[in-house]
């Protein structure tokens, strides 16, 4: 996809989810209306850190961007079924023990922490446990063949690198899934409102990568950002019984710690780029 088509999708599912953000405005409320945008903005937020490490995954496998395309078509697929099986399952869990949100708050804060200042998410494939057993049930080709997945030769069936890149990247949403949907259940417990914002972050993905993958170093900044918004997320549930924070103030922190990151990358960017 070039440059000026991904733009022109990102802004388009962008536009989009401002639409349906509207619509929940004008059926619910103000109220529903902050948390959906609320819980976009976090969700898409978190995506960015997910596309950087399916950037890594790509480099791994030397997967073509003639391939990546199609990976990430089915990836974006799987990666909307997994969260919202996670999603529904999480509202059961909130509605029957409240106590879970204590766990979920410990674990955004240590995800944040994390983030922000421990090593970055590296990715090993080779220590895949869902992709060595997958290998030990059908023999996968060295070689990629076409776009196919698998193959058949002899009539013995072969699996291509292709559904191996395909098998990492939704096993690593997995991980990823352990940080969002905590995160968006700190922000409501509305399954609609949870479902509906995680799905319209998750659909522009796929253009939002190849945008994403010729601007990747002006953003160095953007990961602490998320991380700090994490731990804030974390923050508020963990003193939910003892200090209420309101969606709308939620909101202005969530879009105020995101926006000084965006700004100080640019800033570093431009001063870096004028020293060179």
């Amino acid at each position: 996809m070039s440059t000026r088509r991904a733009i022109f999708w990102s802004v388009f599912w962008i536009v989009l989810s401002l639409l349906l953000n509207g619509a929940v405005f004008l059926l619910y409320g103000h109220q529903k209306a902050a948390a959906f945008f609320t819980g976009y903005i976090i969700e898409k937020s978190l995506s960015v850190d997910n596309l950087f490490v399916f950037l890594m995954i790509f480099t791994f496998f030397d997967v073509s961007s003639v391939h990546q395309r199609r990976i990430l078509n089915y990836g974006i697929i799987g990666v909307i079924i997994l969260r919202g099986l996670l999603i529904f399952a999480g509202a059961s869990l909130v509605e029957r023990f409240e106590w879970i949100f204590y766990i979920f708050g410990a674990i955004l804060i240590y995800s944040g922490y994390t983030m922000a200042f421990g090593k970055e998410r590296r990715v090993e494939p080779e220590h895949n446990l869902i992709l060595k057993l997958f290998k030990k049930f059908i023999p996968v080709k060295n070689a990629y063949t076409g776009d196919h997945f698998f193959l058949k030769e002899e009539g013995v069936l072969y699996a291509t690198p292709m559904i191996v890149v395909l098998i990492v990247i939704e096993t690593t949403d997995v991980i990823f899934a352990i940080d969002s949907i905590p995160a968006i259940f700190g922000i409501t417990t509305d399954p609609f409102i949870v479902f509906s914002s995680n799905l319209m972050a998750v659909l522009g993905l796929r253009s939002l990568y190849f945008v994403l993958e010729r601007v990747q170093r002006a953003f160095v900044y953007v990961k602490y950002g998320v991380g700090v918004v994490l731990s804030f997320i974390g923050v508020k549930m963990l003193i939910a019984d003892y200090a209420e924070i309101s969606t709308l103030t939620s909101l202005a922190v969530v879009v105020s710690i995101l926006t000084a990151s965006v700004l100080l990358s640019y800033i570093k960017r431009a001063v870096t780029g004028t020293m060179n």
